[in-house]
């Protein structure tokens, strides 16, 4: 692993260098103080995809949802429960499929949930449907920092 990170702030979308050793420090944005690794998902759009997931060095777990969606909604908590717990190893992030259309669509999209596992703008992992807590730590555990 190397000894630092290039992250994009949430917020500004900023890119700041992220010391390895510090990722647990809570680190915030050089430019507009906002957490880089905050403990909620992010809400990702075509306007932040680029910045926020392929130029990410750091894996980027995304979950593909709709508000219609029964299963969505069950692995809505789980998806950020698991994020608390493990977001400054994985980024998590979330796309609404009904809003985005076009980035479910880039990806091939066909059922939701569906998550995805991405570095750098490669995926690295796909899995349909609701995990529990526990296997999804254990679908992100190889790929988690």
């Amino acid at each position: 692993m190397s000894e630092s990170l290039v992250l994009a702030c949430p917020q500004c979308l900023a890119l700041n260098r992220v010391a390895t050793a510090r990722l647990d420090d809570n680190p915030s944005c050089g430019k507009c103080s906002a957490a880089v690794l905050p403990k909620e998902p992010l809400d990702l759009t075509s306007d932040n995809f680029e910045a926020l997931v392929v130029r990410s060095e750091m894996p980027v777990v995304i979950d593909f949802w709709a508000s219609w969606c029964g299963p969505c909604k069950m692995m809505g908590p789980i998806f950020n429960e698991v994020a608390a717990q493990m977001g400054t190893r994985v980024r998590f992030a979330k796309i609404d499929t009904e809003a985005q259309q076009s980035l479910a669509g880039r990806f091939g999209i066909r059922s939701i949930p569906t998550l995805l596992v991405m570095k750098q703008g490669k995926e690295l992992a796909r899995e349909s449907g609701v995990m529990q807590a526990g296997q999804l730590k254990q679908w992100l555990a190889p790929h988690a920092m």
